[in-house]
């Protein structure tokens, strides 16, 4: 399967729908080495631009996927690759594949209430444990405990951390011996309840931004004004080649 690429600011993002990332994964789990996946928005594209770490663990990712309406447009592509419906697909299409779940992130209990419903909802998923990190980065011993946990016996390890922590900690954690990790944000939290996602239509409009915005105004009202308008901005400025922007990577 050839992949094409597009750069949006300085971020490679991969141009592939639902069903081509499914395959991908998949093949990724199948090569016997640890990769990693970005569900790349406005807000980590635009963070991106003043945190070079941050767009270093975009640029080394396996795949950037275009999570956003905005990022897909910039691609010429119909329609973005969300981290929560990402997960939910793979987790039904390859329900009988015999993969092994680890869910890693969200408050306390979280994960494990996420992976429960899921398991309700898909009842040959395979969940291999649950970890709700610390509000910090683990210690030595935190760190041994989690590969522990890990190492050999994971296929999919979904990490909702939220950007640009996870993206940062799956860079970070490329020795971890798993298939695949995939930083889907948001996703445990619109899947066990504690965020309610926008309708279809605002979703495919490019504006649940402005949803999450009417559930949390006083929180997101700065973040969401910064961003968006700084993306416009700058992709202006990208199309008019008024300025250069440079993929980084680690790799």
């Amino acid at each position: 399967m050839q992949t094409t690429y597009f750069e949006v600011l300085g971020v490679r993002i991969a141009a592939l729908d639902y069903g081509r990332a499914v395959r991908a994964i998949e093949k990724f789990i199948r090569d016997g080495r640890t990769h990693y996946v970005t569900l790349t928005n406005v807000h980590a594209v635009t963070e991106s631009q003043s945190d070079p770490a941050l767009r270093t663990a975009l640029n080394s990712a396996d795949l950037a996927l275009p999570d956003g309406m905005p990022i897909a447009w910039a691609g010429k592509l119909p329609d973005r690759v969300c981290g929560p419906d990402l997960m939910l697909k793979f987790i039904t299409e390859t329900a009988g594949c015999g993969y092994r779940h680890f869910f890693y992130g969200g408050a306390e209990g979280v994960a494990a209430e996420l992976a429960a419903r899921l398991k309700k909802l898909c009842p040959q998923l395979i969940v291999a444990g649950t970890y709700c990190p610390p509000f910090r980065p683990l210690s030595k011993a935190e760190e041994a405990e989690l590969a522990a946990m890990v190492n050999d016996k994971v296929d999919v390890l979904w990490v909702g951390l939220g950007c640009p922590k996870q993206e940062k900690w799956m860079l970070a954690h490329r020795h971890l011996r798993v298939g695949v990790m995939l930083g889907v944000g948001a996703a445990f939290d619109f899947h066990t309840g504690r965020i309610e996602r926008a309708p279809r239509w605002m979703q495919r409009t490019g504006l649940e931004w402005l949803f999450r915005l009417t559930q949390d105004p006083r929180r997101l009202w700065r973040r969401y004004l910064k961003t968006n308008t700084l993306f416009l901005l700058l992709w202006l400025c990208q199309q008019l080649n008024l300025r250069r922007f440079d993929v980084a990577t680690s790799r």
